[in-house]
Formats: structure tokens, sequence, C-alpha cells
């Protein structure tokens, strides 16, 4: 059967929304599905988005149907309105009238919605999104509802709580001379540092989370919301305009320390396909076994032999995840966890624990759940599990880990994970979510220092959902936040997003990153329908296998002058040098390359994977530049 192009790349037929450039003068935006992406003056990103949304009571998004919709470009500006109906899970219907009115140096996005009956939701209403590269550290001026203004910078290192409430109108300078302000009306909103979930923005919301949520929209009650874009020029303003593509240059810095070792999740709801597979494992080169185990959820001893016989069968060191009930007494609680661990022999590596309450998060404003304070949950686990190296942190993501900041003094490491999808999964938005990433690793460094670090398992797909009661279900391969399935885990994105992954972590040194699950959704196995034939690897485990054969080698840092495009790291082993490159778009980029002598190089891109998925070959590479297709991973030995 022929197979799109498209469903190479992403692992779906799903056409995103086509996005459609409105102007007015130097001003411009993008409007798909509704809402506005990458506003620009000149070319210059101001904001990231304005966009009006709906979450059903767990946080999930409700799309949107648009209708009725007109654009009108007139010499001054152009009008854009439309209708859209939005539908929650017990099928209450909320319907919206919006308006965007674009002129050269204002826009206002205004809505009017009303439910037709009794709709909850944790939050209805726009949400604006600031851009984090160039904005990060800089100054701001917020004005709150009694017109009072505050100046304060945008927060560099990551803010677990709100860095801003009670937000009338936004003031930030877009470059020297020019200033962009966001002034808001028709409810109360406040910020959060989006980075903590790894998106790439500051976002101003409505309905601050100190007010219970869900919430009620009272059926029949229309609700009128406006966001306010002015752009302001004083003196002599630099001027700016988009560029055309360039060659992508590297620039190598050799020596750069370590890389980790690779890891691969466990997890008993998929343990007849993990034993079938086991041998995969080797393959990859993993060095660990990431296992979750969870009381609560019925786990115990056969789920302890199953990672037994993984571990057994690939050579793999085990790190057990394990959840604490804090129920009963925590000395016999862990006791009879390491009972259990006795009695299936399996040897461990390392230990990381977490109150089992964690595994919701809290957020600003709410109750903290009881719990035991964690020194003496760790005290505990260390009594059951003498002589083992302990870890702790959060098993879900670092926003928790940011909140809840574990004592680190007697542990042998903290860990996390991160999710590209908690709030957008379209792919633009996933692949930015490199740019928070980055800042997530130094937040990390920031606060517990030198402390060994493990990051993982991180993949597309949400492992939980600390925020609902569930994660979301995604039967027909969607983008969908929250999903504990994406589509783009099975193909080439899926591989150059893992990739630049372990560029993006690089430099904060963890000791030991985990990417995928070795089965199930989030695993190394393609299942049936995908670009792969089902049974055989997926893309992304060669991506793995190449950073498993280079975590015993020296790294290099690589930077790419547009690191939005390409995403790359090294090593050098064996009198060899590896660069791994990844790209980040659905446009071919050109790579030069920075080192001369004999090149092998080795690509996976949308021609290898309609061959069959193969092992990859390398081929002799002359050329000084290098052409990187939609979402191609490449790896160039230099000899």
């Amino acid at each position: 059967m022929t197979v799109s192009r498209v469903f190479l790349l992403l692992g779906t037929d799903e056409k995103e929304p086509e996005a459609r450039r409105i102007e007015a003068g130097r001003l411009s935006a993008d409007f798909a599905g509704g809402n506005l992406r990458t506003i620009r003056l000149a070319g210059k990103e101001v904001l990231r988005a304005i966009s009006f949304l709906v979450r059903d009571r767990d946080w999930g998004t409700c799309e949107a149907e648009i209708g009725d919709l007109t654009v009108e470009e007139g010499q001054t500006g152009t009008v854009v309105r439309y209708s859209a109906r939005f539908r929650s899970p017990d099928g209450a219907l909320l319907d919206c009238s919006a308006t965007i009115n674009l002129n050269p140096d204002r826009l206002v996005f205004d809505a009017r919605f009303t439910p037709d009956r009794d709709f909850e939701t944790a939050r209805a209403g726009f949400a604006v999104l600031h851009p984090i590269v160039g904005v990060a550290g800089r100054p701001v001026e917020v004005e709150h509802g009694d017109g009072t203004v505050e100046r304060s910078v945008f927060p560099d290192l990551i803010e677990p709580w709100q860095p801003f409430k009670d937000i009338a109108a936004i003031t930030h300078e877009v470059s020297p001379g020019i200033e962009a302000e966001c002034r808001f009306a028709g409810d109360v909103l406040e910020m959060e540092d989006q980075r903590n979930w790894t998106d790439g923005s500051y976002k101003t919301y409505v309905r601050p989370l100190e007010l219970p949520w869900p919430y009620l929209l009272q059926a029949r009650e229309t609700v009128h919301q406006s966001v306010m874009l002015s752009i302001r020029t004083s003196g002599e303003a630099l001027a700016f305009e988009e560029r055309g593509q360039e060659n992508i240059r590297l620039s190598l810095r050799h020596n750069a320390g370590r890389l980790p070792q690779m890891g691969i999740g466990l997890r008993p709801d998929a343990a007849a396909e993990e034993l079938r597979n086991a041998g995969l494992l080797k393959q990859v080169g993993a060095r660990h076994l990431v296992c979750h185990f969870d009381p609560d959820a019925g786990h115990g001893l056969a789920d302890l032999r199953h990672f037994r016989g993984v571990a057994d069968a690939s050579g793999c060191a085990v790190t057990l995840e394990c959840f604490v009930p804090c129920k009963r007494p925590l000395d016999e609680e862990l006791g009879e966890i390491a009972q259990l661990v006795r009695q299936s022999g399996i040897e461990l590596a390392s230990l990381a624990v977490s109150p089992s309450v964690d595994r919701q998060s809290t957020p600003p404003g709410s109750v903290w759940p009881e719990c035991p304070p964690l020194e003496d949950i760790y005290a505990a686990a260390r009594k059951a599990f003498p002589g083992v190296p302990l870890g702790g942190g959060m098993f879900s993501y670092f926003t928790e880990l940011n909140r809840k900041r574990v004592p680190a003094e007697g542990l042998s490491y903290v860990t996390h994970c991160t999710n590209p999808i908690v709030h957008a999964a379209d792919d633009t938005s996933v692949m930015q979510t490199f740019e928070a990433l980055r800042d997530v690793t130094r937040s990390v460094r920031a606060i517990y220092g030198a402390k060994p670090y493990r990051i993982g398992p991180s993949t597309i797909a949400m492992r939980q959902n600390p925020y609902g009661s569930a994660t979301k279900d995604n039967p027909f391969g969607k983008r969908i936040a929250m999903a504990a399935r994406d589509p783009r885990h099975n193909a080439l994105f899926g591989a150059a997003w893992t990739l630049a992954y372990a560029a993006t972590v690089a430099d904060a040194e963890p000791e030991l990153l985990t990417l995928s699950t070795l089965a199930g959704p989030s695993g190394l196995i393609a299942g049936a329908g995908e670009p792969v034939e089902a049974g055989r690897a997926r893309p992304l485990f060669h991506v793995l296998n190449w950073l498993a054969q280079l975590s015993d080698g020296l790294r290099i840092a690589v930077e790419t002058s547009a690191p939005e495009c390409v995403a790359g790291l090294g090593a050098t082993l064996n009198r060899t040098t590896t660069l791994l490159l990844a790209n980040l778009t659905p446009d071919l980029q050109r790579v030069m390359l920075p080192e001369a002598g004999a090149r092998r190089l080795t690509l996976l891109d949308e021609t290898w994977l309609r061959d069959g998925a193969g092992e990859p070959e390398a081929i002799a590479h002359q050329s000084d530049s290098l052409d990187l297709p939609a979402y191609a991973a490449a790896r160039i030995d230099i000899l």
C-alpha cells in the first residue's frame, strides 16, 4: 500500500489547520483554527500567539468548529470575523462570535461566547503568549487593575509560581525604540512561566488559578472578552526585515564534558510485548531500565519478576521508579516493597521514590495534600534498601519539581520528566519546546548544583496527567494535547524530536537520559498502521542507538546558526568525530559542515523510510554542505 509523504514524516494523515497570513502595513499574523500565531512587526516576533481557548474539567482542549469565516482586506487594515462552537465531553455547547481587527500599529481580538446549558470548564477565554528568546530576563511593565504600574523583568530562571497577577496590560520592548503593549478586558488575568511545561512562552491567561476549578459558565449567559495589542515607536527605532532562508552554520566546542547513558522505560501494562522484544535492548545499546512500580495501581511481585526477566535478557542495570502510598507507617510500606523485591530476585542498581500524592499537581492557590515529610520517606527507603543509591524528585514533570523542591542533600540523584503536549499539540509548538527545555535544565542546575541528574522517561505522548483524572484517548492518531498516544513518535518527526531533546539537555550533563519505553505507544516497536512495518523498530530506535554508541565519548557541543531549524550534538570516540543533526522543520535545511576529513553520512529520511526502514547504511560524503530533508536525522562520521 502506498502511503503519503506526510504520513512518513508525521505518522498521521491528519491535516493541521491551514494558516493564512493577515497583514496591515508592517504588522502581520498567521490566522489558523480561529487563533493568531506568530504576530510579527516587519518579520520580528512580537507575540507568539493570541488564542481563544476552552478547556474541559480535566484541562483537555475542546476543539473549535469554525464557521461563518470572512476576511476583509482594505487599504487601512484587515478584519476577520468567524463563529466557533466548542463541545465539552458531556455534550454541552459553547458558541463564540469573534472579530479580529488588524491595523498597522494595532490589533484587537474580541470574543463573545454563550453556553447552551451550564458548561463545566477549567478555563474559557483568552491566552496571550510572549516569546522566550530575546525576552527572558528583559524589562517589562505590568499595569494592574487599580492602575498602578509594576516595573520588573520577565523571569530568567523558570519561576514556579505566577510572576505577575491582576494584569490589565503588559508592555515590553520588541527592539530598541519599539514597544508593544497588550491590554486586556473582560476578566482578571495573570501570567505563568510556561517553560515549566517546556512551552516556549510566558502565558497570560484569564481566571486566576487560586479560584476554584472546574467552574460553571451559566446557561445562556454571554461573556465578553478582548485583547488589544498596540505598537509604540519612539526615537530612532531599529529597522528589521524578515530574512530569507540561509545556509545553517555549525560551531563546535570540543571536550565539552560527558554524554548521558541511555535508559529505556518499562511498564507493567506492556509486559508481554516487552518480554517478546527484550533482545532489542542490547541492539539499541541501552544501559539502564527505568521500571515503573505503583502499589496503588495493583503492581506487585509478578511485575517485579517481569522486570527481572527483561533485565536478565538484556544485561541492563535496573532503576525502580516506585510510588509510596503513604497510607500506613512508612517503614511498614517500604519494608513490604523491599520484601517483594527480594522475592523477585531483581537486583537494583538504584531506587527512586515519590509519595503517591505527588502524582497529581498542586496548582497555585490550592491546598497541598497531606503527605509525610520527604525526609522521612527517604529515610525509610534507605532503611528498607540499604546500600541502594536513592533518587528523588518527580515522576511527572519539572513543573512539580520546581514547585515542590526535594531535599537533595541525602539523595544520590534528582529526577524528573518533561512532556511537550501539555498545552498544545501542533507540530510547531512541539518543536518549540526545545527553547524552554534549555531553561528547564539550567534551572535544575541552579537549584541542585552539581547533584547527579536524571531525566525521563520523556516522550511526545503524555505518560500520566498530573492535572486531571486521566490522559486523553487518541484512537484515531491525531495531534491531541495530553494524549497517551501520539502518532509522531512512530515517524521521522519522533526521531528528530528525540535527537534534538538529547542535544538540548546535553549542557546540563545528565547521567541518565530516557526517551522511550521498550514497548507500547511510546516504545521502540512499531504497531499496525505505522510508517514502519509492525514488529520492526521505529525510526527513533536508530537515533537512540547512535546516542548510546556515543555515550562513552568526549562530548562535542554543537551550536547552529538557526537552532529553531536544526539541532545537533557530537562526540569524539576512538579517534573518530561524530556529529548528529536533526531537522526540526518540514522544509529542507542546508547545513555547512565545519570540519575537513573523510566523511561518512548515515541519513534517516523519507526515502530511507519509504524503502523499508532497514538498518541505515553509511555512505561517503564529499561535500562541505549537507542537505537535511524534512524532519531528517543525520549522522556524520569524520575519520
